[in-house]
């Protein structure tokens, strides 16, 4: 064969090859940068922290997770008077089962599981109650018993029926109206990381106003650092920094949100016992699986007493607390997995 034609052959079979093989080469992945952006909603301001290749994929990938918090609000809000939640709400004692969202469906079914769980120190349907206290709070005056009993009676998760097979849900007691303001950041935030993912970021913290959910390490670190720090105006217990992945992260207390009414400090924070705001000064912190568990784990050890606190807290998988009193004097319980956490030293 003539050299020229040999050449010819090789020119059309390998130089292709060779075209090919040279963009896979030449195209080297571009480094991880930290980007940071931050959406108002839910009466507080969500942050997320992530890690991408381009400015392109990560602002794609945080706004629609922060698109995936408004429609979660717009179902989960008691502030709309149209979402999801208030339309429920409004069928209470009519007998009419309604049909839910699956996202509706899958807090109230987490909900009435805790609610059992703990014989009703975390209950949805507190509504009636949280609406009496922020009138009461604004005006600077308990409700007189006739108000508080009707407010009182129109709660009760034992009024809340959910049937699985349907996904439909009835409200029972007329009056009744649920509040998901003890879980529902938390599941926001978990519901934000999983459109992360599903975008590609696979290092990310989500933040919505202190119901955190983090997810893998940032590059080379141990883990995302989260302060756990308790302080307020004579007591401080400091130097409380944790490494922290795959996990979910919430304080619940009355350390800034608190009135006093008749020489007693009460708490924003419900007991769905008494109807009326908590007066221990507790403040907790939550380290657990995910934001959902750390969320409503905050609000339920707030109620109970500690000791039982404390015991739930040791039977729920992956989860840690601590306590800390603010009566005569600071004090801090864990429980055992708190203590294991990795602390930063």
């Amino acid at each position: 064969m003539p050299i020229c034609r040999w050449l010819f052959f090789f020119l059309i079979w390998f130089i292709p090859v060779f075209s090919s093989a040279y963009p896979q080469v030449a195209r080297k992945k571009l480094p991880l940068q930290r980007y940071e952006y931050s959406h108002p909603q839910m009466g507080t301001i969500f942050r997320i922290v992530l890690y991408a290749r381009s400015v392109p994929q990560a602002q794609a990938a945080a706004q629609a997770a922060f698109n995936r918090v408004d429609q979660l609000n717009q179902i989960m809000s008691d502030y709309i008077p149209d979402s999801e939640l208030n339309q429920l709400s409004a069928s209470a004692g009519t007998g009419k089962e309604v049909k839910l969202s699956p996202d509706l469906w899958q807090v109230l079914q987490i909900s009435q599981e805790v609610a059992r769980k703990t014989q009703g120190a975390f209950d949805v349907t507190v509504g009636p109650l949280v609406q009496l206290w922020r009138r009461s709070r604004r005006q600077q005056q308990l409700p007189s018993p006739e108000v508080l009993a009707k407010a009182k009676a129109a709660t009760g998760y034992q009024h809340l029926h959910l049937n699985k097979k349907n996904q439909t849900a009835k409200l029972l007691v007329s009056g009744m109206q649920l509040d998901l303001g003890a879980i529902g950041k938390g599941y926001a935030v978990d519901e934000a990381m999983e459109v992360l993912r599903q975008k590609g970021i696979k290092i990310a913290l989500v933040d919505g106003g202190g119901n955190i959910r983090v997810s893998k390490a940032p590059p080379g670190t141990k883990g995302w650092v989260l302060d756990l720090s308790i302080s307020n105006e004579t007591d401080h217990i400091g130097g409380k920094q944790i490494y922290l992945k795959h996990g979910g992260v919430a304080t619940s207390g009355d350390l800034y949100q608190f009135v006093e009414l008749n020489g007693l400090r009460y708490s924003h924070i419900i007991n769905p016992f008494t109807g009326l705001g908590l007066t221990d000064q507790r403040r907790v912190t939550i380290v657990a699986k995910n934001g959902t568990n750390a969320d409503w784990l905050s609000t339920a050890l707030s109620v109970l007493p500690i000791k039982q606190a404390l015991t739930l807290a040791n039977r729920t998988p992956k989860a840690g607390a601590a306590i800390v009193s603010n009566i005569n004097g600071t004090t801090q319980q864990q429980s055992r997995r708190f203590r294991q956490l990795k602390w930063v030293k």
